[in-house]
C-alpha cells in the first residue's frame, strides 16, 4: 500500500514507482551516468530562473495549443524516447502511447522501443508519434526502420547524436542489469540482454553527413537529439534538419554535461526562428515548462516522470502526469499574464545571477 496516496505532483510519481519496481529496474530508470551530477543539475537549472509576472493582463483563462512541426498539439509537452517500457507495464509503449493519444500531444517512440513501431501505432492511430533513431548494425538496416516509419504514419525522426555508445551507469553494472526474458526489442536485428550489447551495435563513427543522409532518404522531417552548443545547432541546420532537441539524454551519457535549459539560450540565439528547438531534461512541474518555453524552447519532451507514472498505474498513470503538468503550466501562465504560448518570452525570467 503507498504511503503517499494520490499523487498531487508529479515527482510523487518517482516515491510511488520505487516501492512497486524491483530495485535494479528502478535503478535503471532513475539512474544517470558516473556520479549523476548532470541528472541533478537538469532539474536545478530551472531553479536557478525566477519569473517577472505581468499584472492587470485580464488572462482568465490560458491557452497552451501551439504548432510543433506543422503539427498543431494541445499544449507544448510531449513524451520523450525510453525504451524497454514493458519492464514496468505489460502494454508498455503502447499504453503510453495511448495516453499521448487521449492528451493530443507527441510521444517520440524508441529505437529500443519493447513494442514495435506497428504496434504503437495500431494502439494510438491518431496520436502524433515520431521516431527516434539509433543508427545500429549499418545505414542499411536504419533506412528499414526510418521506411517503416514512414509506412506506420510517423511523422518525424529523430537523430540521436549523444550516443557513439551508451554511457557508464554504475547503478546499473552494481546490479548487473539485464533485461527480463518478457522484455524483447523487436526493432534490433538481432536479440540483446545488456547494455553492453546495445552499445556494441551502435555505430560510433557518426558526422554531419550523417545527417544530411538521412535527410535524403525521408521525406519526413529530421530533428537532432542531443545537442548542447549553438555551433552543433548551426551545423544541424546547414545539413537539412528541421530542428533540434536540446538535451544531454537525461544525464544517462556525459557525467558533468551542461544542463539541457543551461544550454537553451545560446543555440536559440543562433538558429533561424522558424528552426524548432525543442528541450528535454529535468522537466517536473509547470513552473520548469514555462520557464523553458521563455527561453525559447518550443515544447519540452518529458521522460522518467512518464516510466515512473507507468510503473504505478500503467496508461491512467501516464495520462495522470501529462494533465498535471498541462494543469500547472495554465495556472502559472495565468499567474504570469500570459493568455497563449505566443505571449511567453525571455522577459518572463530572470536568471538568479542577475537579482
Amino acid at each position: 500500500m503507498s504511503s503517499i496516496g494520490k499523487p498531487v505532483c508529479v515527482r510523487e510519481y518517482e516515491s510511488l514507482a520505487q516501492q512497486v519496481l524491483p530495485r535494479p529496474i528502478f535503478n535503471f530508470i532513475r539512474g544517470g551516468a558516473e556520479e549523476q551530477s548532470t541528472v541533478g543539475d537538469n532539474e536545478n537549472a530551472f531553479k536557478r530562473y525566477r519569473f517577472l509576472p505581468r499584472m492587470l493582463c485580464g488572462v482568465s483563462k490560458p491557452s497552451l495549443e501551439t504548432v510543433v512541426l506543422g503539427q498543431r498539439v494541445s499544449m507544448p509537452i510531449g513524451v520523450a524516447p525510453m525504451g524497454m517500457q514493458k519492464l514496468v507495464d505489460p502494454d508498455g509503449e503502447m499504453a503510453t502511447a495511448r495516453a499521448v493519444q487521449s492528451m493530443d500531444t507527441i510521444m517520440v517512440v524508441s529505437t529500443v522501443s519493447s513494442c514495435s513501431m506497428e504496434e504503437v501505432a495500431a494502439a494510438a492511430p491518431r496520436a502524433i508519434k515520431w521516431f527516434q533513431l539509433y543508427i545500429l548494425d549499418n545505414q542499411e538496416y536504419s533506412r528499414q526502420l526510418v521506411q517503416r516509419a514512414e509506412k506506420s504514419g510517423f511523422q518525424a525522426i529523430v537523430l540521436t547524436a549523444d550516443a557513439p555508445r551508451i554511457g557508464k551507469r554504475w547503478d546499473t553494472q552494481r546490479d548487473s542489469f539485464v533485461l527480463p526474458a518478457h522484455v524483447k526489442l523487436p526493432h534490433l536485428t538481432q536479440g540483446a540482454d545488456s547494455l553492453g550489447n546495445i552499445s556494441d551495435r551502435m555505430v560510433p563513427a557518426l558526422t554531419w553527413s550523417t545527417v544530411a543522409w538521412l535527410c535524403s532518404i525521408t521525406k519526413l522531417p529530421v530533428l537532432v537529439k542531443g545537442i548542447l552548443t549553438a555551433e552543433d545547432a548551426v551545423l544541424a541546420a546547414r545539413h537539412g534538419a528541421a530542428g533540434v532537441f536540446v538535451s544531454n539524454h537525461g544525464g544517462r551519457q556525459l557525467d558533468s554535461a551542461i544542463a539541457s535549459l543551461d544550454a537553451l539560450p545560446a543555440i536559440v540565439r543562433a538558429v533561424p526562428s522558424q528552426f524548432e528547438v525543442l528541450l528535454d531534461g529535468g522537466v517536473r512541474s509547470g513552473m520548469d515548462v514555462l520557464k523553458a518555453l521563455a527561453l525559447g524552447a518550443k515544447a519540452v519532451f518529458v521522460g522518467r516522470p512518464i516510466y515512473y507514472a507507468l510503473a504505478y498505474r500503467g496508461e491512467e498513470g501516464v495520462r495522470s502526469v501529462l494533465s498535471t503538468l498541462r494543469e500547472e503550466t495554465e495556472h502559472c501562465m495565468c499567474l504570469s499574464g500570459c493568455a497563449s504560448t505566443e505571449d511567453i518570452d525571455s522577459r518572463l525570467v530572470v536568471h538568479q545571477s542577475q537579482l
